[in-house]
C-alpha cells in the first residue's frame, strides 16, 4: 500500500477484512471519522510520534497491519515501512525501527531462530495481537530487552482497544500470578465496555456500530484486568 492509497483511506475510509482467526473472515467498512478516531488511539496507546519509525510485517488488508501503527504513523508523517515477514531477517531489518506489530504466530517464529536469545531489544515496542499472546511469548520479549503490548482489538472497533504493556520482567511476573496465568487482555481500555452473562460488550468511536457491540469473547474482569476465556 503506497502514500496516495494511505491518503484516500483517511480520505475515504476503507474495507478491511477480519483476520478469521475466530471464524469466516468478514468484510468490514470503516469510515473516515472512525479510522481519525482509532488513529488517535493507536497514537497514545503505543507513543507514536514523528521520530517513530514504523516496520510493518502483517497484510495491510487487515486491521492489524493497516490501523495498529502504519495508518497513525502515514497521518503524522513519521517513517514507516510495509514488508513482508521473514523471520530469518526480521532483527536485522527492525534495527533501524522503533515500532512493530506481530501475531502469535510471529513471535513464535521469532523465538524459535537461533539468534533470538542474543538478540538486543532495548526500547523496541512490540504490539500483539490477532490471536492470544501467551504470557511464555511476552515473558521471552521482555527478556531480551523489548516492551511488549499484547493488544486485544477487533476489526469492528479499534483495533487498539484493550492492553496493558510490559517493559520489566517483575511486572510481567506479577500480573501473571495475579491473573492466575490466565491470558491477558489488559487494564488499559479504550472504549466503553460491559460484561453481560460472561460476554464482553463494547461501544465508542473506534467502533463500527453506533451502539454496544457484541463482541462474543468471553472475558473476566479480575483485578481490574480483563482476561480472555475464549469464544461463545
Amino acid at each position: 500500500m503506497n502514500s496516495k492509497s494511505l491518503k484516500d483511506v483517511l480520505t475515504n475510509g476503507v474495507t478491511i477484512t477480519s483476520s478469521g482467526t475466530t471464524g469466516t473472515p468478514k468484510k468490514i467498512f470503516r469510515s473516515a471519522n472512525n479510522i481519525k478516531e482509532s488513529i488517535k488511539v493507536a497514537l497514545e496507546a503505543q507513543q507514536i510520534h514523528k521520530k517513530s519509525k514504523i516496520l510493518t510485517v502483517t497484510k495491510t488488508n487487515h486491521a492489524g497491519g493497516l490501523l495498529t501503527q502504519t495508518i497513525p504513523a502515514f497521518s503524522i508523517g513519521a517513517e514507516y515501512t510495509i514488508t513482508e515477514f521473514n523471520a530469518f531477517n526480521f532483527f536485522k531489518k527492525f534495527n533501524d525501527y522503533t515500532h512493530t506489530f506481530l501475531t502469535p504466530n510471529h513471535m513464535r517464529a521469532l523465538m524459535y531462530t537461533k539468534d533470538f536469545t542474543k538478540t538486543d531489544l532495548s526500547q523496541k515496542w512490540i504490539l500483539g495481537g490477532s490471536d492470544i499472546v501467551t504470557w511464555d511469548m511476552i515473558e521471552a520479549f521482555v527478556k531480551q530487552g523489548a516492551i511488549v503490548q499484547p493488544n486485544w482489538g477487533m476489526s469492528e472497533i479499534g483495533p487498539i482497544t484493550i492492553n496493558t504493556i510490559f517493559d520489566n520482567l517483575e511486572k510481567v511476573y506479577a500480573y501473571k500470578e495475579l491473573l492466575n496465568e490466565q491470558y491477558i487482555m489488559g487494564d488499559r481500555i479504550y472504549c466503553d465496555t460491559k460484561i453481560v452473562d460472561g460476554i464482553l460488550f463494547v461501544k465508542g468511536p473506534t467502533c463500527v456500530e453506533n451502539d454496544w457491540f457484541n463482541t462474543r469473547d468471553k472475558v473476566e474482569f479480575l483485578n481490574n484486568t480483563f482476561i480472555y476465556k475464549g469464544r461463545s
